[in-house]
């Protein structure tokens, strides 16, 4: 009996084994859904459903292995469903959460929109359980999962208090948490001392007119600014950058800091600096009347905006004679408002500044790129850290004047590092993705869009004249759309050691050195300018530094987005049911999303507010348009009126729904 037991058990576990062997298996990655299911997508586009029971054993955007299994749904159908047994890549290892205790014990619930349930845990390195409250924030990590060998259950570890339920600042405590910010200036301990290298000698241009023109509130000023006209015509333009250098030596504390930073990271209301503020706000601003070393950049531009010759790069010392606003010197040139220079060589100063400007836009315009003009979104915040105001703010005449001049400054450090060093921090910029290219010129054609008659193709479009020809083409057409479908199909600019062009500006190349207090890329060209003017040879630069700033650019860039997107939806959360004039940044199957021309916030307009009858609607990504019917109704950069119809501040999401 007992062997016949055994037998019948083993012939069991055989045919178990058989069956599980059997079953067809996939990859994918789990999405989650408001009611209790939820979907494994695969990377060839199958989505298969997970039943509740399967979905509490994995969270959204988990990596799984799952079996395959046929049943008949509610209507009777078949289908197939997705049992995950196997944990390929979790979605949380390190997240920020917010307390939620279940029967007494604690837990954390992910700041995630797609994942709500709290995960049972425990408080570790040092932190008493004790003192956190329901809603405070924290940092947890996921130590334990169901589909991971020998674990039953979630279970995650709380080791950091980052603000407590009634903290209004939350915001920004929670996203530079989220993205391992730091959130305050650098504590450097040093007796800074201007050093700089040998053989290097400091002109003393002191008594030379600069002056600076920067927003009413910044410290850190990084920029100042001297000009002539030229007997023949044109000018010189003495650009004056801080040169943080000189205190700031290669691969001290303050070096090693301010490369793991990468930027001086501004988010509104709270700017975090990237040098500590002894040096940002003080030893290096080029404020009114303080003696200060800088970089001098000195430039010829003859009357047609043609660089004269290289400019030529000194070390030196010079003194700003005036603090200036970029509102009220717009104001001022624009014959408004009550401000006016205080001498008539600063009169004159501003004046020749404009017309290098105007003549310097035309050259770009001729001969480089020039871009729309897109405004700045400024948070008005209380005391309380509560928005009261959000204001557009366009950029002026006085913003313009600065920004030729910064962008002369960069072209100009580009020539000279490639010439004496042959590297440096470069921006570079290649145009189209090589495989996105046959895309973008298909759309071209479909269009029928030309330059003067010429066709674009592959080949032209890889050089920098015939990717000018098409954004002047672009331009040119009375809508906006085409250009945006085609920025998708664009590459990201980057930061390389080595020269190479910008597309983007229509410049051979350009490399920035003009804010070497918020930014440690142009930090190492002042040291790489100051070694050709001192007649040594740099180091070579590494490689992976480049890579370095280039992620930390898109963190600080998210981070950014984050806060706003949480000022946002407090702010309009009190604005529900008002109508705003927006336009439609993007598009794809489940709506459209469109940006409120008067704040700068991204509302999503779900597909079913667009139209009732969902078969009559086709929301096309590929060609960024929403057509009912047989045509087109709704295009990327069309303007449309939408109401706000809901507010998900926790989400930091806003919902809305066309007007008319």
């Amino acid at each position: 009996m007992q062997n016949a037991l055994l037998k019948n058990n083993a012939l069991l576990s055989q045919l178990k084994s058989q069956l599980r062997e059997s079953t067809p298996r996939v990859e994918g990655r789990i999405k989650a859904t408001d009611k209790g299911f939820g979907f494994l997508e695969t990377e060839d586009g199958k989505s298969y459903f997970v039943p509740p029971p399967q979905m509490k054993l994995v969270l959204h955007g988990d990596l799984v292995r799952a079996a395959l299994h046929e049943e008949t749904d509610k209507k009777g159908e078949q289908r197939q469903t997705a049992e995950p047994e196997e944990l390929l890549e979790a979605s949380l290892s390190r997240f920020i959460g917010r307390i939620q205790r279940v029967q007494g014990k604690l837990a954390v619930v992910p700041d995630h929109p797609s994942i709500k349930q709290p995960l049972k845990g425990k408080s570790v390195s040092g932190l008493d359980e004790s003192s956190l409250k329901d809603g405070d924030w924290v940092v947890a990590f996921l130590e334990r999962h169901p589909l991971k060998p020998a674990d039953k259950s979630f279970f995650v570890e709380v080791t950091q208090l980052i603000a407590t339920a009634e903290d209004h600042y939350a915001p920004w405590w929670v996203i530079l948490a989220r993205h391992d910010l730091p959130h305050e200036q650098p504590v450097i301990e040093e007796d800074w001392t201007l050093t700089d290298p040998e053989g290097l000698v400091r002109q003393d241009l002191t008594a030379e007119a600069f002056f600076t023109i920067d927003s009413d509130s910044t410290l850190d000023m990084d920029d100042a600014l001297a000009i002539t006209p030229l007997d023949a015509g044109g000018w010189e333009l003495k650009v004056a950058i801080a040169d943080p250098s000189a205190y700031v030596l290669e691969g001290s504390a303050a070096d090693i800091e301010a490369r793991t930073r990468a930027f001086t990271l501004y988010l509104p209301a709270r700017t975090v600096t990237m040098l500590p503020k002894t040096l940002s706000d003080d030893l290096c601003s080029l404020m009114e009347g303080q003696k200060r070393p800088a970089l001098v950049a000195s430039i010829r531009i003859d009357a047609a905006g043609n660089l004269v010759g290289p400019a030529d790069f000194t070390a030196a010392w010079i003194q700003s004679s005036a603090r200036l606003d970029y509102q009220k010197v717009s104001d001022w040139l624009e014959g408004q408002g009550d401000w006016q220079p205080t001498s008539d060589s600063l009169t004159n100063a501003l004046r020749q500044l404009q017309a290098l400007a105007a003549t310097r836009l035309q050259w770009r315009h001729d001969h480089a790129l020039v871009f729309r003009d897109q405004p700045d979104y400024r948070f008005v915040l209380d005391a309380d850290g509560k928005v009261t105001d959000i204001l557009a703010e366009e950029r002026r005449v006085a913003h313009k004047m600065v920004e030729e001049a910064m962008l002369l400054a960069n072209t100009c450090a580009a020539d000279l590092l490639a010439e004496k060093v042959g590297q440096g921090i470069y921006n570079v910029h290649q145009g189209f993705d090589p495989e996105k290219i046959g895309h973008a010129l298909k759309l071209i054609e479909e269009q029928g869009l030309n330059y003067h008659g010429e066709a674009f193709n592959a080949e032209t479009l890889d050089t920098l004249a015939g990717f000018r020809h098409l954004r002047l083409a672009l331009d040119d057409l009375p809508s906006g759309w085409l250009d945006a479908r085609l920025r998708k199909d664009q590459g990201y600019s980057l930061l390389s050691i080595l020269p190479g062009p910008h597309f983007g500006l229509g410049l051979q190349q350009y490399a920035t050195w003009t804010s070497p207090i918020r930014k440690y890329g142009d930090l190492v060209n002042h040291r790489l300018i100051k070694a050709v003017l001192a007649g040594v040879t740099p180091h070579p630069l590494e490689d992976t530094l480049t890579e370095q700033l280039t992620a930390a650019r898109r963190i600080n860039r998210l981070a950014e987005r984050d806060v706003k997107d949480w000022l946002y939806a407090r702010f309009l959360s009190e604005q529900i049911g008002e109508r705003f004039d927006a336009e439609i940044i993007s598009i794809n199957r489940g709506g459209l999303r469109a940006r409120l021309q008067a704040n700068g916030a991204v509302v999503f307009v779900p597909a079913s507010s667009i139209h009732a009858v969902k078969e009559e609607m086709n929301a096309d990504a590929e060609h960024g348009w929403i057509m009912i019917g047989d045509a087109i109704r709704y295009r990327l950069t069309d303007r449309i009126q939408v109401e706000l119809s809901e507010v998900k501040v926790d989400q930091r999401s806003l919902i809305g729904r066309l007007v008319g």
